[in-house]
């Protein structure tokens, strides 16, 4: 059975991975890490885990296959190395660094290690998301997230929120990008206030919007083809509008958060990359255009 180490037990490891992990315990041997023992001790109760460790260091002499990281940004980049140099395939929240000539390097090390480095890009895969992917001929694009209140300076604002509609909207293109342009404007205490976002393609033009400001907690993908308008709203409904109808699609009842927000998705096919020597779910070069397209945005 595979090891599969996973360290940084927050909030969004909490959340969004354990839960999908502790059903999989019949197919991999997963190894918690934290130095909080009272944490450790918590979540293998709660899960049902069997393996604990307090370091790194433990957890890679154990020689897992792969390792889910899910520590704060600034510590990505040294934890992910270590990783990779040690033989080891990496897993890691967004983003994976916020030097782009980390991202890279971090990349070209996995490449040439024969190794995956898989960024954690769920909204990819969930399901909705993926329809909006299949629609033929689409022209125009607007991914939209929008906040109650801010607070957040722009660098962390753009690479902890703005990120997820920046490459949700990339990877709904099917051209390649001929031009971007894009701009971020900020309060009066320097906290970001709103993200814009202009992408075009030979057919195509997306917009990313992000409001930091705005009223209410709401995130919107709309996507116009020639024959029809199909929006997402928070990864959960789908609604189809032609001339003569509107549609809209919830899903089951029982359906659960995790698939439909797409973690669940994402982390079988990494998993499952990992088992089987396949290719990395989420490509490294759109992953690297993604966080290119946040610096640029900053940068300018």
């Amino acid at each position: 059975m595979l090891k599969i180490g996973v360290i940084g037990l927050g909030n969004i490891a909490q959340k969004a991975y354990l839960p999908v992990m502790a059903a999989m315990q019949d197919q991999y041997e997963f190894h918690l890490t934290t130095r909080n023992p009272a944490k450790r001790a918590q979540l293998a109760t709660m899960y049902g885990f069997q393996h604990t460790h307090a370091t790194l260091e433990e957890l890679m002499a154990v020689k897992p296959a792969a390792v889910f990281v899910h520590t704060p940004t600034d510590t990505h980049a040294a934890i992910i190395k270590q990783l990779l140099l040690a033989g080891i395939h990496v897993y890691v929240d967004k983003p994976v660094a916020t030097d782009l000539q980390v991202v890279q390097s971090l990349y070209d090390l996995a490449a040439a290690r024969h190794l995956l480095l898989t960024c954690g890009f769920n909204r990819r895969f969930a399901p909705f998301n993926q329809q909006l992917k299949a629609l033929p001929d689409k022209r125009m694009l607007v991914a939209e997230k929008v906040r109650e209140a801010g607070g957040q300076d722009p660098e962390t604002a753009v690479f902890d929120l703005m990120i997820h509609m920046v490459d949700t909207g990339l990877f709904l293109l099917d051209e390649p990008l001929e031009h971007t342009s894009g701009r971020v404007t900020t309060t009066d205490t320097g906290a970001l206030a709103q993200g814009y976002l202009t992408v075009q393609t030979a057919h195509e033009q997306l917009e990313v919007i992000t409001n930091m400001y705005g009223g209410v907690n709401l995130e919107q993908v709309t996507v116009q083809t020639t024959g029809q308008r199909v929006s997402v709203t928070d990864l959960s409904t789908k609604t189809v509008m032609t001339t003569a109808t509107t549609t809209t699609t919830a899903f089951p009842d029982w359906t659960p958060t995790l698939e439909k927000r797409g973690f669940a998705p994402l982390i079988r096919a990494f998993l499952t990359a990992v088992a089987t020597h396949g290719p990395n779910p989420v490509d490294p070069t759109t992953a690297i255009t993604s966080h290119a397209v946040c610096r640029h945005l900053l940068s300018d």
